[in-house]
């Protein structure tokens, strides 16, 4: 696991920066965290990382938002989903199952049985406090999925760039 303490957005975005530099087609990113913590900030500094031009919004409304950078990028958003058997309705798995693509995926953790079984998980939670420099800290934690060698071998290569 790797774990980070990011002290702003300029460090948050960093750390995209390198993982952008590590990251490999087939990469599936579950993004967990609490409202505003910092999912699609994070997502949008890793998409321009990954050379795509576009702006990068909260696909909540539309679930799905696909970029293109050095590879293409699903971005998925499953908060207003209430159902696991939604996913279907827009292609979710074969998206997440694209080799040629990587796939991050915010509010994972509301259907965690739909997940592939190789992932990472990347968690993003604000730091107690409420003076200035708190607000703005987040602990950003990185781990392989439970029993993924895949995902683990990926990892090793994200912590030699962070």
């Amino acid at each position: 696991m790797i774990e980070i303490i990011s002290h702003g957005e300029s460090e948050t975005r960093a750390l995209a920066e390198k993982i952008a530099e590590a990251v490999v087609p087939g990469t599936v990113v579950n993004l967990i965290g609490d409202l505003g913590a910092g999912k699609t900030f994070f997502t949008a500094a890793l998409t321009r990382a990954l050379g795509a031009d576009d702006t990068v919004t909260s696909p909540t409304f539309g679930l799905m938002n696909i970029y293109h950078g050095r590879l293409p990028i699903y971005h998925f958003d499953l908060y207003r989903l209430e159902r696991e058997s939604e996913l279907e309705d827009f292609g979710f798995y074969e998206y997440v199952e694209d080799e040629d693509a990587i796939s991050l995926i915010e509010w994972a953790d509301k259907f965690p049985d739909a997940l592939p079984d190789d992932y990472i998980e990347i968690r993003i939670d604000r730091l107690p406090g409420e003076d200035e420099a708190v607000l703005n800290s987040r602990r950003i934690r990185i781990s392989p999925a439970e029993g993924s060698r895949r995902a683990a071998a990926q990892l090793k290569e994200w912590e030699g760039k962070c």
